[in-house]
Order: structure tokens, then C-alpha cells, then sequence
């Protein structure tokens, strides 16, 4: 199923990137400091990275204020999403609402699921629980409304998170997977990440963030996947896939090279 975006909502993804840069270049360092410390006091799991692996006050810019035209653009973004909303897209909201780590079976076979790689299961899980931890830190830095709490009129298809809306939670999720999985897969790289921005539009059409909110997403995923690969305990282990990746394609390739 193919999931192009509109010329539009490239275009609107834009003026989020450029909104982002209008709105400012730094966060107070002071808020990265009283964030960075809060963190620090909760006894967080981690596996390659610690929460304060990435200073988010220096990778992301500050979403636009509400009363800004950059902020209302933003909003208005949104609306227009769910004016467009298919029931098809609605449906995909859906699925990405649910964030199934192996959703990129789509492109790269239905080989690729959790049963069969217990390893890569294991590794994209702990890698997505430091992202969540890192994720919080920034999310606790910025503080801002969803797009259904500044304005009754966005209806969310979705469940409504309680949590802030900047950076997306789901989209730094997304693409810091789409960034290991390339890390496997490095082939397919091209199209694992325009799989990650075709699901992360997917929030903006459930209703649950601004566009500016995936690009944050975005942005904090490059940095988040840079912190973790510095790990060697990370580095083992991604060979370890890498061998379980290669049985599993062999396995899967079999039934075709016996038929011939």
C-alpha cells in the first residue's frame, strides 16, 4: 500500500522546519538544566544511553508560540488535515497510533516480524525504551499544549495523549528505529526512512501534533541514534542481529529457490 503525502502536506512539513527556525535557534539552558536534573533523579532503564545522552536544549529549536503566525500556521495545518482525512487515512492513523516496531514488514517482507527475530525484538525494544527517556527530557523542556488542547476543533481520531505534544514521542520512535534498521539494512535505507516520514505524517492526521512536532521528532532521532551507536554494548549486539537478520532472509528465500 503506497502512502505518498500531498505536494500540500510536503509543503505544510516545510513551513513546520521553517517555523521551527523562526521561532528560535536555542531553548533556555537554564530549562535544559531543571530538565536534565529531573531526569536524573528517576531510576531510568537504560541500555546504550542515559537520558541526558542529548542536549536537547542545543538539537532542537523551540516549537512556535500559539499567537505567533508561525504558531497558527501550524494549527491551521492540522485543520486542514482533518478536513482531508479519508477513512483510509484514518485507518492508518491507527496503525501508527500503535507504533509496531515491525511495521516496516512492509517494505521489507513478512519474514520480518517478531517471532522469528527475537534479537532484533529485543534490541529495537531497548532501544526504544532510552528514546522514550531521552524523548521525556525534551518533551518536559518545551512543554507545549496539544493541538486538541489549544483548539476544540481539532478532534483527534485517536486516543488523546496526556502528555506534551513537542517533540512527537511517536515520531522520534519512528525515526530512530528507521535509523538502527538502516544501521541492518543499509540497502534499504532510502526507503526505510520514506516509510518513517509517510507513518509520522500519520499524527499529524490523527489529530495528536502539529507538523512542527515531527520535525522535533525528527531532529531529536538523528541525535538520539548518534548518542546510542557510540555504545559498544550497542555495536555487539547489532552484530548479533545482523547474523539472526541474514539466517532469517536465507530461511525465507528457500521456499523460492526450491521452486525453481
Amino acid at each position: 500500500m503506497k502512502w505518498n503525502l500531498p505536494v500540500r502536506s510536503s509543503w505544510l512539513l516545510l513551513l513546520a522546519l521553517l517555523a521551527l527556525v523562526a521561532g528560535g535557534s536555542r531553548a533556555a539552558e537554564g530549562s535544559m538544566l531543571d530538565a536534565a536534573t529531573a531526569a536524573a533523579k528517576k531510576p531510568y532503564p537504560t541500555h546504550f544511553a542515559k537520558p541526558t545522552s542529548v542536549d536537547c536544549a542545543k538539537v532542537l529549536p523551540p516549537p512556535p508560540a500559539p499567537d505567533t503566525l508561525a504558531g497558527r500556521a501550524d494549527l491551521e495545518a492540522v485543520l486542514e488535515s482533518q478536513t482531508w482525512r479519508t477513512a483510509e487515512q484514518v485507518a492508518w492513523a491507527k496503525r501508527v497510533d500503535k507504533n509496531d516496531a515491525f511495521m516496516s514488514a512492509d517494505i521489507l517482507g513478512a519474514w520480518f516480524n517478531r517471532k522469528d527475530l527475537p534479537l532484533t525484538a529485543a534490541l529495537l525494544k531497548d532501544v526504544d525504551e532510552d528514546r522514550h527517556e531521552i524523548t521525556e527530557v525534551a518533551k518536559k523542556l518545551f512543554s507545549r499544549a496539544r493541538p486538541y488542547v489549544v483548539d476544540p476543533r481539532v478532534q483527534p481520531c485517536v486516543g488523546r495523549p496526556s502528555n506534551d505534544s513537542y517533540p512527537s514521542g511517536h515520531t522520534s520512535s519512528i525515526f530512530t528505529r528507521a535509523g538502527v534498521l538502516a544501521e541492518i539494512f543499509p540497502e534499504r535505507r532510502a526507503e526505510l526512512f520514506a516509510f518513517a516520514h509517510r507513518a509520522a505524517w500519520g499524527r499529524v492526521l490523527a489529530g495528536v501534533h502539529f507538523p512542527s512536532d515531527l520535525v522535533g521528532g525528527w531532529l531529536l532521532a538523528e541525535a538520539t541514534v548518534a548518542a546510542i551507536q557510540q555504545s559498544p554494548a550497542f555495536q555487539e549486539r547489532l552484530q548479533q542481529v545482523r547474523a539472526e537478520v541474514a539466517a532469517a532472509v536465507r530461511l525465507a528465500e528457500q521456499p523460492v529457490l526450491n521452486a525453481k
